[in-house]
């Protein structure tokens, strides 16, 4: 049996998407599978089934320290990142109790390995391994991928993209609208009105500096878990009030970053200005420092007319409860709620969830950027092709 065309999808009055995302913080491949009918604001989806498959810690490491890779490397790590997201594939097939050819498509955004845009100096670029030929030859399901290129193609940073998502997943949601994500960068999406455009943008760092953090310790720990060291440490204000000084705070929407700027340059500049201080202080620093730069882009970018009452957050940050208590305290008197206590959504699930939907987008030859929150010149359709080979 032969995998289906664009065309022969687009025509479906429903579509089963699985859809795989792996963020900043490298922590794993996220997988949902997704029932999807119609295109746009008339998108009706389902989430059958959602899964995590964490990297191995070699790989970890090395998706980590892609960003000062050479050629032979990153090639190298490409192709193995799409054999693991193959297997992620499979892996959500066999936990939904679905054989692969009742699976549509794949929508893979990739493992970002680096995300150049302002306000870093020179050309606009971006670059996600996980090499998509692997997933449709190791699967047989076609794959749409490359998503962030062509926004940057139109004027765009290629950041952030899942504010079109959000607007389709959440039309149902009480607006004014703010979902904020705590990934290893921080992003929000704002939603005025059901029918409105979405904007956007990353606030700055997330779980980036405290997982940074947490990899100088003995055994390299991957995180702070549950916020406990930062619990116990003393926050500097006086470090607080100076990092809050960069200039990517400074610069107004749209605007995205990434870990060339709040990845390991920030840690050693952490390091480097509490020399003496115990790891529990540093660690409750950076933490503070993550929820008052989320609040303070909240104050500064967010019109009082499209402040919702309350934040609705996800993400691996979402986790940590000493970051959250951080952030209601900064942010008050707006509030703070799990995203799947309002919406029944699993937080964790959300971006790739978000990908699938981009990619529904896709097959609908629809855009699936908000100029707004890229800059980009226009609307565009985003998203590139790999056909699969079907399976008997």
């Amino acid at each position: 049996m032969s995998a289906p065309s664009i065309e022969d999808l687009r025509r479906r009055d429903e579509r089963r998407i699985a859809g795989l995302m792996s963020g900043t913080s490298a922590d794993g491949i996220d997988a949902a599978l997704l029932l999807v009918r119609g295109f746009g604001l008339d998108t009706r989806w389902t989430l059958e089934n959602f899964l995590t498959v964490p990297y191995p810690d070699g790989i970890r490491r090395r998706v980590l320290d892609a960003i000062d890779a050479r050629a032979p490397e990153i090639a190298r790590l490409d192709m193995e990142l799409g054999e693991r997201f193959a297997e992620a594939v499979l892996a959500l097939a066999r936990s939904a109790g679905r054989r692969l050819d009742e699976i549509d498509c794949i929508g893979s955004h990739g493992q970002t390995i680096c995300h150049i845009a302002p306000p870093l100096p020179g050309p606009r670029a971006t670059l996600q391994i996980g090499e998509p030929a692997v997933i449709a030859e190791r699967t047989g399901i076609p794959v749409v991928c490359d998503f962030r290129p062509r926004d940057i193609a139109a004027g765009g940073s290629g950041a952030p993209l899942v504010p079109v998502a959000d607007s389709i997943l959440f039309r149902a949601a009480p607006h004014p609208l703010a979902i904020l994500n705590i990934g290893g960068i921080a992003n929000l999406t704002l939603i005025p009105g059901r029918d409105a455009d979405p904007s956007g943008f990353d606030t700055g760092p997330g779980n980036s500096v405290i997982d940074g953090l947490a990899r100088l310790l003995p055994g390299e720990p991957p995180c702070d878990r549950d916020g406990a060291m930062a619990r116990r440490g003393r926050v500097h204000g006086d470090r607080v009030a100076a990092w809050l000084g960069d200039p990517y705070f400074e610069a107004p929407p749209p605007k995205s970053t990434g870990r060339e700027i709040f990845g390991t340059p920030f840690v050693e500049r952490i390091v480097r200005e509490m020399p003496d201080a115990p790891p529990e202080d540093r660690m409750a620093t950076a933490t503070a420092f993550v929820a008052r730069s989320i609040a303070a882009a909240f104050r500064r970018f967010v019109p009082p007319s499209e402040r919702p009452e309350e934040i609705w957050i996800a993400g691996g940050g979402a986790r940590n409860p000493a970051l959250v208590d951080a952030l209601r305290e900064a942010i008050a008197p707006i509030g703070v709620a799990a995203l799947e206590d309002r919406s029944g959504l699993d937080a964790d699930a959300r971006e790739a969830v978000a990908f699938a939907i981009l990619a529904n987008e896709f097959l609908g030859d629809r855009p699936g950027n908000a100029p707004l929150a890229t800059g980009a010149r226009r609307r565009a359709v985003l998203g590139m092709w790999v056909p699969g080979w079907g399976r008997e």
